[in-house]
């Protein structure tokens, strides 16, 4: 049974993604350019060289975490869209960890700012976690934009308010021997950890139990309120943590660079991948190679820089409908018996 589900969402997926193909085809057809020509060019920017992996997979590792945030409350039948607050949160509470921490060892500086990078967004139960996680994020952002432009604004940054920068000594770098920063492995790690603690725990099952059937939960005696605080935390956790890299590894201060869509497209992450934390790092690749593609796509077909958002937002439409198709098949299929 279990089986069957799995190759029922894995179909879904791929059956968005197929649909999303076609309707990009027929968008890039209108402008005059030959689609398979598009595809391939894409594909050539986003896996055809060394250099276009290595931006694929650099593009993909803020995506692995902030795409927990929505794939691990969604386990448990809730909607949080807070990926991009809590990355912004994550950002700025790392620089403000690493200023403090000046004359600290670098290695345990390091430690400390990725912990308090993943502070998460707590959720708090009484209002709708959709919208309050969605308002959370302008809050977030517009917290982050007061303080980059005075209480700890660097005025040495002259092109744009931007935060004091973190020591040199406390930057995470690259991968050795590739120009890959390690959020990569933190993501990659946090994908797999994750797996195991929703499909090998007591407490991920019951995670599924509460998704599944809240009346049920209740019935045998789930602690649904620490259960969602949890599964909340932890994805909170998850961006947050991506925040904190980005600080850590690609940045090295909080400014406006921090609010780029990460948040968003994990949202996206989450929904394609079915909210399995395995899947995940396979879709975040996917969307790493999409984003990473389109400047070739600019350069070589003069398509405007938004021409991959035009295709993550299909992808999202696609994924949604076919959700919505799925749901109502299952309801004729449990009519027919």
């Amino acid at each position: 049974m279990l089986a069957r589900a799995g190759a029922e969402a894995a179909a879904i997926s791929a059956a968005a993604l197929v649909a999303t193909l076609a309707l990009f085809g027929v968008f890039v057809a209108f402008r005059g350019l030959d689609p398979f020509l598009v595809y391939a060019t894409l594909f050539q920017g986003a896996l055809g060289s060394r250099f276009s992996i290595e931006e694929t997979l650099t593009q993909a590792a803020p995506l692995m975490l902030t795409a927990l945030c929505t794939a691990l409350p969604a386990r448990a039948g809730l909607l949080v869209i807070g990926g991009e607050g809590a990355l912004v949160v994550g950002g700025v509470v790392t620089v403000l960890a690493g200023v403090a921490l000046v004359g600290v060892p670098a290695s345990l500086a390091v430690t400390l700012m990725c912990a308090a990078g993943a502070g998460a967004l707590r959720h708090w139960r009484g209002v709708n976690e959709t919208i309050s996680t969605l308002l959370l994020n302008y809050i977030a952002i517009a917290v982050m934009n007061h303080l980059v432009s005075g209480p700890i604004r660097d005025f040495a940054q002259v092109l744009k308010p931007a935060s004091w920068a973190i020591d040199e000594r406390f930057r995470i770098g690259e991968i050795p021997g590739t120009s890959i920063h390690w959020g990569l492995a933190f993501g990659g790690a946090a994908c797999l950890v994750t797996w195991f603690l929703m499909r090998r725990t007591t407490f991920g099952f019951a995670v599924d139990i509460l998704g599944g059937n809240v009346r049920a939960a209740r019935m045998v005696g789930l602690p649904i309120g620490r259960l969602v605080l949890l599964t909340c935390f932890l994805g909170g956790a998850a961006a947050g943590l991506a925040g904190a890299i980005e600080i850590l590894a690609v940045h090295g201060f909080a400014s406006s660079s921090l609010v780029v869509g990460f948040g968003y497209a994990g949202i996206l992450v989450a929904f394609l991948a079915r909210q399995n934390p395995l899947a995940v790092i396979v879709v975040a690749i996917l969307l790493g190679g999409i984003s990473s593609g389109g400047g070739l796509l600019q350069r070589r077909f003069g398509l405007p820089d938004a021409a991959t958002l035009v295709l993550q937002g299909t992808l999202f439409v696609a994924v949604l409908a076919a959700n919505s198709a799925y749901g109502r098949l299952r309801v004729v299929r449990a009519r027919t018996g």
